[in-house]
C-alpha cells in the first residue's frame, strides 16, 4: 500500500491528456474550495465546480472487475469497505458544498470518460467563461469571434508598409 501512488496514475494521465487536448484546463490533485482539505480530487474545474475522481478497480471495489483477496479476507473487507464509505461521504460533502462529482473507473474508455467530463463541465460553466464565443453572421452561419475578420476593429490602424530597399529611413 505504501507504493501506491496518490496522483499521476496511468489512467489519470491518459484522461488528463484527452481533456487537455479538448481545451479544458483544470487543477491536478487539488482540494475543491469550501470542502474538507483532506479529500483531494484528481481533477478540479473551479469555474464549473466539478470534481473528477479516477478510481482504481481494486481500491474502490469496482462492481465489474473487483476480486476480493483470499488471504486475510476479513481485514481486506473492512479496509476496502472503509474506502468505498469514504468515497460516498466525499460525494455527499462535495454535493452539499455545491460541487458536481464525476467518478471515472480506470477500465472505462478514455473517450467516453472524457465526453462525460467535458459535457458536465460545459453544462456547468457560465456562458461568459466558456472558451470560444461564437458570433452569427448575416447568412446564419456561426463562426468563432476570434477569426481574422472579427479581429479587426473600427479603431485599428492599417499596417505600416515595409521600407523600400535603397531608400534612407
Amino acid at each position: 500500500m505504501r507504493r501506491t501512488g496518490r496522483r499521476d496514475t496511468a489512467p489519470e494521465l491518459v484522461l488528463r491528456r484527452e481533456l487537455h487536448r479538448r481545451g479544458l484546463r483544470y487543477l491536478v490533485d487539488a482540494t475543491p474550495p469550501g470542502t474538507n482539505r483532506r479529500r483531494r480530487a484528481d481533477l478540479v474545474f473551479r469555474g464549473a465546480r466539478v470534481a473528477v475522481f479516477v478510481d482504481g478497480c481494486f481500491w474502490h471495489s469496482c462492481p465489474v472487475h473487483f476480486v476480493p483477496p483470499r488471504r486475510n479476507a476479513a481485514w481486506w473487507r473492512v479496509k476496502l469497505g472503509s474506502i468505498t464509505a469514504r468515497d460516498r461521504d466525499t460525494d455527499a460533502a462535495l454535493a452539499a458544498a455545491g460541487w458536481h462529482v464525476v467518478r471515472v473507473w480506470e477500465h472505462e474508455d478514455v473517450g467516453a470518460a472524457a465526453d462525460r467530463v467535458h459535457g458536465v463541465v460545459h453544462a456547468r460553466t457560465p456562458y461568459r467563461q466558456r472558451g470560444r464565443v461564437t458570433t452569427t453572421s448575416s447568412t446564419g452561419e456561426s463562426s468563432p469571434a476570434c477569426s481574422s475578420t472579427a479581429r479587426t476593429s473600427a479603431h485599428s490602424s492599417p499596417p505600416m508598409p515595409a521600407p523600400m530597399r535603397g531608400t534612407p529611413t
